[in-house]
Protein backbone atom coordinates (compact mmCIF):
# COMPACT_ATOMS: atom_id res chain seq x y z
CA UNK A 1 0.00 0.00 0.00
CA UNK A 2 1.51 3.47 -0.81
CA UNK A 3 0.77 6.59 1.20
CA UNK A 4 0.81 9.68 -0.65
CA UNK A 5 2.19 12.99 0.66
CA UNK A 6 3.22 16.51 -0.64
CA UNK A 7 0.18 16.96 -2.78
CA UNK A 8 0.80 12.94 -4.33
CA UNK A 9 4.26 13.65 -5.26
CA UNK A 10 6.06 11.88 -2.82
CA UNK A 11 4.98 8.02 -2.26
CA UNK A 12 5.86 6.27 0.55
CA UNK A 13 5.64 2.22 0.68
CA UNK A 14 6.82 0.10 3.41
CA UNK A 15 7.69 -3.69 3.50
CA UNK A 16 9.51 -6.61 4.28
CA UNK A 17 11.78 -7.36 1.42
CA UNK A 18 12.68 -11.26 1.37
CA UNK A 19 15.25 -11.01 -0.77
CA UNK A 20 17.27 -9.23 1.42
CA UNK A 21 16.69 -11.97 4.14
CA UNK A 22 19.86 -12.97 4.42
CA UNK A 23 20.97 -9.40 6.58
CA UNK A 24 19.70 -7.78 9.22
CA UNK A 25 17.63 -4.81 7.97
CA UNK A 26 15.05 -6.02 5.62
CA UNK A 27 12.51 -3.76 5.96
CA UNK A 28 12.07 -1.20 3.31
CA UNK A 29 11.07 2.33 3.53
CA UNK A 30 11.10 3.10 -0.10
CA UNK A 31 10.26 7.16 -1.46
CA UNK A 32 9.59 7.90 -4.97
CA UNK A 33 9.57 11.21 -5.72
CA UNK A 34 7.37 12.54 -9.17
CA UNK A 35 7.46 15.88 -9.43
CA UNK A 36 9.61 18.57 -11.10
CA UNK A 37 13.22 19.08 -10.35
CA UNK A 38 13.19 22.36 -8.95
CA UNK A 39 10.55 20.78 -6.20
CA UNK A 40 12.67 17.60 -5.36
CA UNK A 41 13.31 16.91 -1.57
CA UNK A 42 15.94 13.78 -2.69
CA UNK A 43 18.82 14.08 -5.10
CA UNK A 44 16.95 11.06 -6.90
CA UNK A 45 13.76 10.12 -8.07
CA UNK A 46 13.75 7.42 -5.64
CA UNK A 47 15.64 6.69 -2.21
CA UNK A 48 15.18 3.10 -0.60
CA UNK A 49 16.12 2.98 3.54
CA UNK A 50 16.32 -0.69 4.92
CA UNK A 51 15.60 -1.19 8.38
CA UNK A 52 16.35 -4.10 10.75
CA UNK A 53 12.42 -5.35 12.36
CA UNK A 54 14.13 -3.38 15.79
CA UNK A 55 14.78 -0.37 13.69
CA UNK A 56 10.93 -0.09 12.10
CA UNK A 57 9.34 -1.36 15.15
CA UNK A 58 11.65 2.34 16.48
CA UNK A 59 9.80 4.26 13.73
CA UNK A 60 6.69 2.82 14.16
CA UNK A 61 6.14 3.81 17.65
CA UNK A 62 8.05 7.52 17.29
CA UNK A 63 5.04 7.84 14.64
CA UNK A 64 2.24 6.43 16.75
CA UNK A 65 3.05 8.98 19.50
CA UNK A 66 3.41 11.91 17.87
CA UNK A 67 0.44 11.43 15.88
CA UNK A 68 -1.44 10.47 19.75
CA UNK A 69 -0.04 13.97 20.58
CA UNK A 70 -0.91 15.62 17.73
CA UNK A 71 -4.85 14.33 18.70
CA UNK A 72 -4.28 15.17 22.54
CA UNK A 73 -3.30 18.64 21.43
CA UNK A 74 -6.63 18.92 18.91
CA UNK A 75 -8.98 17.77 21.29
CA UNK A 76 -7.43 20.16 23.95
CA UNK A 77 -7.33 23.29 21.65
CA UNK A 78 -10.08 25.92 22.78
CA UNK A 79 -12.41 26.85 19.90
CA UNK A 80 -13.49 30.53 19.45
Amino acid sequence: MAILLLDNSLRVEIFFEESDTDFADDVCISIVEECPEEEKLFIEDETNIFLTPEQARQVAEALLSAAEESDQFARNRPTH
